[in-house]
């Protein structure tokens, strides 16, 4: 991956890094499945920028930070071609197209008396919602499993860790996260014990972001959640709905559970990452100004983490703290995802 901020070879356009991201971010329909093949198609196949081991690689990185990983991947390959300039230009241009779309979308869904066919959309849409949220968490099943080890008493604290967050997502609401990371510093302490070695702090950061109470109304409020949303969403979008559910409906009453269940399925239905749902947040909560507030607080972290992180990503992979850190924390995510689809189905029975 390498350490300097723009590569040896082809340099190129920032003209052309705003177009091609731009386009990736207009046809991205089907998430970060389809945003990563894109980027590959474009940057490794198509123009030969990047190698395919430094775009694995990328991958590999960005997976191992809070945040929508294939924004994170937009901005890293923006990133490495042209330095800060090109991070800052290709992961807004990434961001903006399903950011009108969704805030467009918005204006209709949450209108007083929106058009009857917009209600009918709502709810097929909205009905997909919680299935939508069980086959991400299964997709996550395997990787995490086989990073928790083969030993009879690894598979059994990755059982553990999982329904810790399933039961958290049901029962605890905006402070599930810190069941996350109790899972996560957890593990660390059970493999620090057995290799004796102290793992780094920085893995631990998350803890007192998390047990901070806001005491802040208004777009101060709007500001807090979003940027939780943006910065402790682990292991793919999905874990942060039951984050923004709590503090959106039952904490600031921005939106009833059925408006809610609207906002996640529009996150489905327009190109980007899920995390785009916190602009349906915004725009209940203060209109376009809201919406526009929430989508940049949330992606803020992911433009941070890449363009301070970058070079230090492989020491990121190799830390022995991390790794045990995201051992435990990720089953517990699944399993928060997991849980989280019986709130989303119980939401779509009682907006029937």
């Amino acid at each position: 991956m390498g350490g300097t901020d723009e590569p040896a070879g082809q340099r190129v356009g920032l003209g052309t890094i705003v177009r091609e991201w731009g386009r990736i971010g207009s046809i991205g329909f089907g998430g970060p499945p389809t945003h990563i093949a894109l980027l590959r198609q474009l940057c490794v196949e198509r123009r030969g920028w990047i190698t395919a081991a430094e775009f694995e690689d990328g991958i590999a990185a960005t997976n191992l930070l809070p945040g929508p990983a294939s924004t994170q991947l937009a901005i890293f390959t923006a990133w490495r071609l042209r330095g800060i300039p090109g991070a800052l230009l290709g992961g807004a241009a990434f961001i903006v197209p399903g950011l009108v779309m969704i805030l467009a979308l918005a204006a209709l869904f949450l209108a007083g008396s929106p058009p009857l066919w917009v209600l009918g959309a709502a709810a097929g849409a909205g009905a997909a919602v919680a299935a939508v949220a069980v086959q991400a968490a299964t997709a996550l099943i395997p990787a995490s499993w086989k990073r928790a080890g083969t030993t009879r008493a690894a598979r059994a604290r990755w059982a553990g860790y999982f329904l810790a967050g399933g039961t958290a997502a049901v029962l605890v609401g905006p402070w599930m996260v810190l069941i996350l990371i109790a899972c996560g510093l957890l593990e660390v302490a059970i493999r620090t014990r057995e290799s004796a070695k102290v793992p780094r702090r920085h893995s631990m950061w998350p803890l007192p972001l998390a047990t901070a109470a806001p005491a802040a109304t208004g777009l101060l409020a709007l500001a807090w959640v979003a940027f939780k949303v943006g910065a402790l969403s682990y292991s793919g979008g999905f874990v942060i709905i039951p984050l923004m559910q709590a503090d959106a409906v039952h904490t600031y009453h921005w939106m009833a559970d059925s408006q809610f269940l609207n906002a996640v399925a529009l996150g489905q239905i327009t190109p980007g990452p899920v995390v785009q749902t916190v602009a349906v947040v915004g725009y209940a909560a203060a209109g376009i100004p809201g919406g526009l507030l929430a989508a940049a607080v949330a992606f803020a972290p992911s433009f941070l983490f890449v363009i301070l992180g970058g070079p230090r990503f492989d020491a990121l992979r190799a830390n022995a703290g991390v790794q045990a850190f995201l051992t435990g924390a990720g089953p517990a995510v699944i399993g928060a995802i997991t849980g989280f689809a019986i709130p989303l189905a119980l939401a779509l029975q009682h907006s029937c």
